[in-house]
């Protein structure tokens, strides 16, 4: 086998990983601003799709927001309803760091989320310990948050595991 042939077998996979984003990509065309107080300050409800890219699996899921903001102090309360039965409360306390960033932490997550907000999207990237039927797996999270043409609030996610996109979640909003 030749040097060039084989370099372009052996390539193939490193290629295809390279393919699958970190992050995900930004909305097309840009929405209109956000900024995480219009995101989740007050209610919302909405549904979402965790997926995994290798096997196909999805997990579908329900969710009620609650948030409330006080000075530099953002707390989200979420309560989550899964298609299989499973129900989960996770709380977010975000804080204000500077113009357009935030910090913050979930009962789930290891060490601080960072937060960038940048005009028509938000950028929220943290790890935490996803727990399954299966038991408790360390994920990592890249989201990008934006308004959709209809005023629904869309969250998109990449899932890493050890540095490697394994899953996509998707999560439509509506403000009550």
């Amino acid at each position: 086998m030749t040097l060039a042939r084989r370099a372009l077998l052996l390539g193939a996979p490193a290629a295809l990983l390279t393919a699958c984003a970190r992050v995900p990509a930004s909305p097309v065309p840009p929405g209109m601003p956000i900024t995480l107080e219009d995101a989740f300050a007050g209610r919302a409800v909405g549904a979402g799709v965790f997926r995994v890219f290798l096997t196909g699996q999805e997990r579908r899921f329900t969710a009620r927001l609650n948030g409330r903001l006080r000075g530099d102090r953002l707390t989200v309360v979420e309560d989550f309803v899964y298609d299989d039965g499973d129900e989960n409360r996770l709380t977010w306390v975000f804080d204000r760091t500077g113009p357009g960033r935030w910090q913050g932490r979930r009962d789930d997550t290891v060490g601080l989320a960072e937060v960038m907000e940048s005009g028509t999207e938000i950028r929220l990237t943290y790890t935490a310990d996803f727990v399954s039927p299966e038991g408790v797996t360390r994920l990592g999270f890249a989201d990008v948050i934006y308004f959709g043409p209809d005023g629904r609030i869309i969250n998109d996610a990449v899932v890493t595991r050890w540095g490697l996109p394994v899953a996509a979640v998707r999560f439509e909003m509506i403000r009550l």
